[in-house]
C-alpha cells in the first residue's frame, strides 16, 4: 500500500506510572476522538504497576497460579479484546500505546506490526541489546529470550494498545502463566542483556525521538504530561 504524503503530526503523552485500567479507558476515549477527526495520531507512554492482562486468545492465556493466588499478590488481573495472549507490565517495563489512523500511513494491520517491531529494534540497539523477529510470534527476541511484546486492536482503521518492552523491570512477574501461551518461553530485558541499568526518563527521549521517527512526517512532535 502506497503511503498518502500529507503532513503527519504527532502528539506523545507521557502517563508516568499509571493504572493500567485508568489508560485503558484513556486509550478507547482517544481511539473514538481519532476515528472521528478530533485529535492527531496520538502515542501514550507508560509505566504501569504490577498486572497481568489477558488477551482475546483464551487458549493463549495460561495462568500458573489460580486468579485469586495471583491477586493475593496485589497483581490486578485484567481482560482485554487487544490481540495476543497473557502478558504482564510492571515498573521498568516501557509501554507505548499509538492510537493512529493506519490509512494515514498507507499501512495494513501486518505492517503496522512491523512497525512496532522496528522501533523495538532501534530502541534496544541504543540500549546495546541486539534483538529480532521470530516468524509468527509478534514481538521481539534475543536469541530464544523474549524481550518484547504487542498486543493490538484496530477499529475503524485506528489502532489501540501496542508493545510492552522490558528494560529494568522485575521479570519474576512472567513466572505466574505462560508468556504469551508459548510454552517453554524465557523472558528477560535489557538490563539482563547489558547488564546496565537504564534510566527511563533516558530511554522515554529517545523513545520520543523513533515515535516521531516512524509516525510523523514533522521535525517535532507536541508532548504531554497526564494526571
Amino acid at each position: 500500500m502506497s503511503v498518502i504524503t500529507e503532513k503527519k503530526s504527532l502528539q506523545i503523552i507521557d502517563c508516568g506510572l499509571s493504572d493500567y485500567r485508568k489508560i485503558l479507558d484513556l486509550q478507547l476515549q482517544l481511539q473514538e476522538q481519532r476515528q472521528h477527526n478530533k485529535i492527531p495520531d496520538t502515542v501514550l507512554i507508560v509505566e504501569h504497576p504490577a498486572v497481568i492482562t489477558l488477551g482475546a486468545r483464551s487458549e493463549a492465556n495460561k495462568l500458573l497460579l489460580s486468579e485469586n493466588q495471583i491477586t493475593a499478590r496485589g497483581i490486578d488481573i485484567i481482560r482485554t479484546r487487544r490481540g495476543g495472549g497473557v502478558t504482564a507490565h510492571n515498573p521498568g517495563q516501557l509501554v507505548f500505546y499509538p492510537i493512529i489512523h493506519l490509512q494515514n500511513f498507507g499501512l495494513s494491520v501486518g505492517e503496522y506490526i512491523r512497525k512496532l517491531e522496528d522501533i523495538g529494534i532501534e530502541m534496544l540497539r541504543l540500549l546495546n541489546v541486539s534483538s529480532e523477529r521470530k516468524k509468527g510470534l509478534p514481538g521481539l527476541w534475543v536469541k530464544e529470550k523474549k524481550i518484547a511484546s504487542i498486543g493490538v486492536k484496530v477499529s475503524r482503521f485506528v489502532t489501540c494498545h501496542g508493545m510492552a518492552i522490558n528494560i529494568n523491570n522485575d521479570l519474576s512477574i512472567f513466572d505466574l502463566f505462560v508468556p504469551c501461551g508459548i510454552d517453554g518461553v524465557q523472558m528477560t530485558a535489557a538490563r539482563e542483556e547489558s547488564g546496565k541499568q537504564n534510566l527511563m526518563n533516558d530511554v522515554k527521549k529517545q523513545l520520543y525521538i523513533l515515535l516521531t521517527k516512524h509516525f510523523s512526517n514533522e521535525s517535532s512532535f507536541e508532548f504531554k504530561t497526564y494526571s
